[in-house]
């Protein structure tokens, strides 16, 4: 016969097991997880954007890009001083912005050519005056030397682009023709916005404002050369005087506010500075307000950086700077590449993957279309070193969208740290 254990007795033989167990644990470092997503409503037949090229073609641009270079120096009325404007400089030796701004120029155009309808306008419209009426005259229709293109075609509107270069190339660094005058930027913006091709609402329409120096040139400009600190004249030796009373002071508040009412059109204005005079004293500032006013987000990351004297905020994704920086050919090269690759859709079968954007194991990625996760496969989409790539019947989908009918992509990648 069995004998039974009280209840507490059995209690206290299984506290007495328990209590002689061990564990041993070893410390587990946490995995941390971060996930992007990607999310991308395609519409491969969208309309091609248009860009007017509103360029800046005022005396300062024939000054050396590097001024303290030897080579930049010349003998003008028995003097040697710094070559440009009045003492052209010797461009094989001593490039100068506009030479610069030639060289940078044809593989914007070339590259993008096909992708957008570009328009281009100058600015100031001197009608080779050097008075102070004909080296402030904002641009008018003269001034518009290439309009938006009336074909569609890829072949055309890079023929189109190619005509726009040679009329850039034509301008002489030197002798007549060559770029003169002041900076009338705000009723220049004025004009181009007044442009009916601009005002399309089936397409993204731009500006791309490419300037070497402050605004200035506004005869109407509220303040004036008896005040100079709020004239802020931009003219040397304090030249804010009779002619350039108001013309010669800086003239930002219009300035942003053309930006401004260019926007209200749903018309962004992407700002550039090109030379010294834009990156120092009030010229950061004041390209500042008018970019941010403009609407272009300049975006970024490790893998694209926001570019000399310049930083990419973390957080945002986005360039500390709202407007591009340039002080030679190679630097306004880059940003004139940022700029095509943020305003044309080349590759409509890829979504681009940059740096973290890519997750650590091909498995750690999540493709919807249209809301249904979607297999990798040959016939689906593949993971490459540029981003995701889709092939077969989903880029024939892709390829066939029209905005009113557009895909909607949405790619998920887990990094793993």
């Amino acid at each position: 016969m069995r004998s039974k254990l009280p209840l507490l007795s059995a209690l206290s033989v299984g506290a007495i097991i328990l209590a002689c167990q061990t564990y041993d644990f070893e410390p587990v470092e946490p995995l941390a997880i971060a996930q992007t997503t990607v999310e991308e409503v395609i519409n491969a037949r969208r309309s091609k954007p248009n860009i007017m090229l509103l360029v800046d073609t005022s005396a300062s641009m024939t000054d050396p890009v590097n001024p303290s270079d030897p080579a930049c120096l010349v003998e003008y009325e028995g003097d040697q001083v710094v070559c440009g404007r009045l003492a052209p400089c010797n461009v094989d030796v001593c490039p100068t912005r506009w030479t610069e701004l030639q060289a940078a120029v044809p593989r914007f155009l070339s590259d993008s050519g096909k992708y957008v309808r570009f328009a281009l306008t100058t600015y100031p419209e001197t009608r080779g005056g050097t008075t102070a009426v004909d080296s402030c005259r904002e641009s008018t229709a003269s001034a518009l030397l290439k309009g938006l293109p009336d074909q569609e075609d890829d072949d055309s509107l890079l023929a189109h682009a190619n005509e726009i270069n040679d009329l850039l190339q034509g301008i002489p660094n030197a002798g007549e023709g060559r770029p003169l005058g002041g900076t009338p930027t705000s009723g220049s913006l004025n004009f181009v916005g007044s442009l009916a091709g601009l005002q399309d609402a089936e397409r993204e329409n731009f500006v791309i404002l490419l300037t070497d120096g402050l605004p200035n040139c506004n005869d109407g400009n509220v303040v004036d050369g008896s005040n100079p600190d709020l004239c802020k004249c931009t003219i040397e030796n304090n030249g804010c005087q009779t002619a350039y009373f108001r013309r010669g002071c800086l003239d930002a508040d219009a300035s942003v506010a053309a930006v401004r009412a260019l926007a209200e059109k749903q018309i962004r204005t992407i700002v550039i500075g090109f030379g010294a005079e834009t990156a120092v004293g009030d010229g950061p500032a004041v390209l500042e307000a008018m970019a941010r006013a403009g609407g272009f987000k300049r975006t970024c990351d490790a893998e694209r950086p926001c570019g000399e004297g310049d930083t990419c905020n973390p957080t945002t994704g986005l360039c500390n700077r709202s407007f591009f920086q340039a002080g030679n050919q190679a630097e306004l090269a880059s940003a004139l590449e940022e700029i095509s690759l943020a305003v044309t859709l080349k590759e409509p079968c890829l979504i681009p993957l940059d740096g973290p954007q890519r997750p650590t194991d091909p498995k750690l990625l999540v493709v919807y279309v249209e809301g249904e996760r979607t297999p990798s496969s040959d016939s689906t989409w593949t993971l490459n070193d540029d981003g995701v790539r889709f092939t077969g019947q989903i880029c024939e989908r892709i390829l066939a969208s029209t905005p009113e009918s557009p895909v909607k992509i949405e790619v998920r990648a887990i990094r793993q740290r």
